[in-house]
């Protein structure tokens, strides 16, 4: 399928964005964002209902990103699709860059909410949801999260009340990549079975392969289908995907290449 081959070619080309952004910073979060590209690329070239040349729309969909620290993907993801020039991207945390460590609706528009401690951003969503329904539009809330973030007792709270609420207009999904700054999720806090607690909360819940485009696109069909509560896909994800070195390592989370490492992974991209 053609949207299929399209989400492809800009999964690679976030992928190459994001090398770029971390090591001309020297600075930020590598690995999740080369995880989560497969996922973002499908986001902005065919499922979410958004405009580039307007930010604010009214009827867009709303994408809200928890785990702030992985917003290289989300700026290179907006980048190659029109919201600002690609060589903006190279300003990536410097000081006066609107393109900051974690997104920030005071520096941009097309961003949804600001984000910074993890946690918050289900609660977030809900409140977005809860917003929606009550002046009956007809968009979705789509919510990055990390599996890391899931030992807070904010995010069990947030997805209690998006059961009792019966927001249907929610779209949650996980980067379920097993690692956080601290290491292994299951060492540094167990938190499997993660589907079965969130199912257990009330919630619909879909298992995919983050790194398969076909199993990405099925995933989120079937989550804007459901009606009567909210979804979470669960997406299995590879941190650093796409370049050897760095992937299922968690020196990678929050470590930006050299120029020796970035030439070897852009070569190993292209």
């Amino acid at each position: 399928m053609e949207k299929i081959e399209v989400a492809k070619k800009f999964a690679n080309d976030i992928r190459i964005q994001v090398i770029k952004m971390v090591t001309a910073a020297n600075s930020g979060h590598p690995g999740g964002p080369l995880g989560l590209a497969d996922i973002y690329a499908a986001l902005y070239t065919s499922i979410l209902n958004h405009d580039p040349k307007n930010p604010e729309w009214a009827e867009r969909d709303r994408l809200i990103l928890s785990n702030g620290h992985v917003c290289a993907v989300r700026y290179a993801a907006m980048g190659l699709s029109g919201y600002f020039p690609v060589e903006d991207l190279l300003t990536f945390r410097n000081i006066n860059s609107y393109l900051q460590g974690h997104p920030s609706t005071r520096y941009m528009k097309g961003i949804e909410s600001s984000s910074g401690s993890l946690g918050q951003g289900l609660s977030v969503s809900v409140g977005l949801a809860l917003g929606a329904k009550l002046k009956k539009e007809t968009y979705k809330i789509y919510t990055c999260i990390s599996d890391g973030e899931c030992g807070e007792g904010m995010t069990w709270e947030a997805a209690q009340s998006a059961v009792h609420f019966k927001t249907d207009n929610l779209i949650a999904f996980m980067d379920r990549n097993y690692i956080q700054i601290d290491g292994n999720t299951e060492e540094v806090m167990k938190l499997e079975p993660l589907d079965k607690k969130f199912e257990m909360f009330g919630w619909n819940v879909i298992n995919a392969d983050g790194h398969n485009m076909e199993e990405i696109f099925s995933a989120f069909a079937k989550a804007k289908q459901h009606s009567g509560g909210p979804t979470l896909i669960v997406f299995r994800t590879i941190l650093g995907k796409g370049v050897s070195y760095m992937e299922n390592n968690p020196k990678w989370h929050g470590t930006p290449p050299n120029k020796e490492q970035e030439a070897q992974a852009l070569a190993e991209l292209a």
